[in-house]
Order: C-alpha cells, then structure tokens, then sequence
C-alpha cells in the first residue's frame, strides 16, 4: 500500500498505486472510519482506474498530528494535495459525503477540475440537521455511549486497550465535531450530476432526493437493501462500484462468477 506524505503524515492511502490510470476514484471514510476499508475496493476495479482513500489528520496513521476538527480545512488540505490529473469522482459515506462535497466546491472555487460525478452513501444533505445538545460537546463516557448507540459497538480488542480506546474516541470526537459545526456556505450548485445511495432501512431518516438542491445535473437516487452500513455487503458494494465505473466509462464486464447487483429503487430530479 502506497501513501501520498504531507505534514508528515498519510494523506493518500493507495492499495495500488496504478501511475497510468485513466481514471480515479478519491474515497472519504464515515466519522471514525479507516481509509483501509475503500483502499481494499480498488482490487475490484479496473487497472485503469486507481482508487484513493483520505487519511485524516489525528486519525490512523496521522493519529500523532492535531487533529482537524473543521471541515473547511480538511476540504483545502485534500483539494492540495490530490490535485486530480486525470477524469475523477468524489465518494463519500456518511460524514464522508459531506467532505465529498466540500472538496467539489473547494475544487471549484481553486479553478480546478470538477469531478465527473459526486457519489454519496447514507449521507444527510445540507442544510444538515442540528441537534439540542451536540454530541462532540459531552464528556468522554457519555459520547462514547452515544456514537455506540447510533452506530455500533467498537469491536472489543478496542475497548480493552485503553491507548485503543482513547485513539478511537479522539478521532470520533474530531469527525463529529467537524460535522456538528459545519455550516454548509450558500452557493452555486455543482455543475456535475450527483448519486446518492441510501439503505432501505434508513431511507426516511436521510432522504436522499434532497442532494438535488447540491446540483445543477441530474441526481440520480438509489436504496439499496440495509441500514446505515449496507455497503459494507458484497451485492451492495457491487451497485456501488458499477456507479464508478460508469462514471468513468469504464462498465461492467460480465462475469458469469460475479454476485449480481441488487435491485434498487432509482429515481432523477433535475
């Protein structure tokens, strides 16, 4: 696995590198999530298109810098350092969909390329909702009690280690801090088309036909089957992949040993 360094630390996580890409696919992790689980994608992709995953300061491999807590300076530290060079789309789960965005617009108003499509995964569109008392606001214990409420128990070998535990608690703790103060700038549209995917299961908690006000292109919806996680199943992430590789004309070849994709509810809104 190949990395990108900037201030000191991985910003650029590449599983494999492919210098003569066509096409490339930039990934941005959900609040606390590793850019491990996209990097492991680009085995499913197509040598011509290289897959990239964030690494956020105060996170993994850069868990010794400060942590970025703002959206707007993880959007310009990325929009820096990837400097595209060749046809790329922007994808993004959950808190990874909004930084998607940020960067678009960052992109944008550098005067640099914009991506050829913005895919977002369970992802709440701006305006974002607020909450009475902010989770990033409360102590250790009772956020940690919070964010395994709505997303999950982390796995024991975390819970155990308290070095562990502290690491993924500071690094959730950022995440959500960037996402709970974010106030997305009015603006222009984008000028690309946008898809969100959704789960079934959560479909009426993040509607995903409001990332139309995001662009001036189509916006194309798809709810697969699932919660909040449901790419992480193999026929979802499947759906998934084929949306990059369409967006960079790279399609599906037929594989008669492949899962097929599940079926999914699509929808356009212009």
């Amino acid at each position: 696995m190949t990395t990108d360094v900037k201030r000191g630390g991985r910003v650029l996580v590449r599983r494999h590198p492919r210098p003569d890409a066509t096409g490339e696919v930039l990934c941005f992790a959900h609040a606390g999530g590793s850019p491990g689980e996209y990097a492991r994608w680009s085995d499913e992709l197509p040598d011509a298109v290289r897959l990239s995953a964030v690494q956020l300061p105060g996170r993994g491999a850069r868990a010794a810098e400060p942590p970025t807590t703002t959206v707007e300076e993880i959007a310009e530290e990325v929009a820096a350092t990837a400097r595209p060079t060749v046809p790329f789309v922007l994808f993004g789960h959950s808190f990874g969909g909004l930084l998607a965005l940020a960067v678009a617009r960052t992109l944008r108003a550098r005067g640099g390329p914009a991506p050829e499509r913005l895919v977002v995964s369970a992802s709440p569109a701006p305006p974002l909702p607020r909450a009475a008392t902010p989770l990033h606001t409360l102590p250790d214990d009772a956020f940690l009690a919070e964010v395994e409420r709505r997303w999950g128990r982390l796995p024991d070998p975390v819970r155990e280690r308290p070095e562990l535990l502290e690491r993924a608690v500071a690094a959730f703790r950022a995440d959500v801090t960037a996402f709970e103060t974010y106030r997305c700038p009015p603006g222009d549209p984008l000028d690309c088309p946008v898809t969100a995917f959704v789960g079934d299961e959560e479909e009426d908690a993040l509607p995903p036909g409001r990332w139309a006000a995001t662009t001036r292109g189509p916006l194309t919806v798809r709810v697969l089957p699932g919660g909040h996680f449901y790419l992480r199943g193999e026929t979802q992430r499947a759906a998934i992949l084929a949306e990059f590789r369409a967006a960079l004309h790279h399609p599906t070849t037929t594989d008669p040993g492949a899962p097929e994709a599940p079926a999914a509810t699509t929808g356009r809104h212009q």
